[in-house]
């Protein structure tokens, strides 16, 4: 039986449950998991969110392990709406994986960024690293990002991330699983997202395709 997927990063709809299910359930430390995350935020009506900029909103501070590292090769766009989107998924990647490293599937960082399927995506990918006893180490590029804000208060976001110098590494032992280069290694993201009440830009949804052509650089 094969660990965790080399991170898929963010919340895949549908596969980061595929591995728990073919490995049965894992510990019952985590019986607190069983609530999907955003599921509440999906049962109440929120009000209609507001364009304007909110500069007083608390933002939750990200805290990683010091050797995880990120590059984000995404330039700003001189949009205000663009460039808050690309920043606060910025914020909703390293929140995932701040979960992670702290072992909390229901982390309120990651939780605070998304909503709906992706919050529940979330969730359990950061669970099998849970169940894994892992946590992710090395370094994240992220690139070719395209944003269309439409309205003000929605948006879609295309992405590239390449693994290929990111790894898994065990918290019981503290081996890093080196994995050789792959074209998997490249992933492409699409998003979609909208601007809530305190003006803070929520992944809403997630899809990915490994392999990407589009990604290749």
């Amino acid at each position: 039986m094969n660990r965790p997927i080399r991170l898929a990063t963010v919340a895949l709809t549908a596969s980061a449950a595929l591995l728990l299910t073919a490995c049965g359930s894992g510990d019952d430390e985590s019986k607190d998991n069983d609530k999907i995350a955003g599921a509440e935020q999906d049962a109440k009506k929120s009000p209609s969110p507001s364009a304007s900029k909110v500069t007083d909103v608390e933002r939750p501070k990200i805290k990683l392990p010091s050797d995880l590292h990120y590059k984000f090769e995404w330039a700003k766009t001189g949009d205000e709406n663009k460039d808050t989107v690309l920043s606060d998924t910025e914020e909703y990647l390293k929140a995932v994986d701040m979960a992670i490293a702290e072992q909390d599937a229901l982390h309120k960082s990651y939780r605070f960024y998304s909503e709906g399927e992706a919050a529940a995506g979330s969730q359990k990918f950061i669970q099998e690293f849970v169940q894994y006893k892992d946590r992710i180490t090395g370094t994240k590029r992220f690139y070719n990002a395209r944003v269309n804000v439409t309205g003000g208060k929605k948006a879609s976001l295309v992405y590239c991330e390449d693994q290929g110098k990111a790894f898994n590494k065990s918290l019981k032992t503290g081996k890093t699983d080196v994995t050789s280069p792959s074209k998997d290694d490249l992933v492409i993201y699409t998003s979609r997202l909208h601007l809530n009440k305190q003006g803070v830009w929520i992944t809403e949804q997630t899809t990915s395709d490994r392999g990407s052509a589009a990604c290749q650089s």
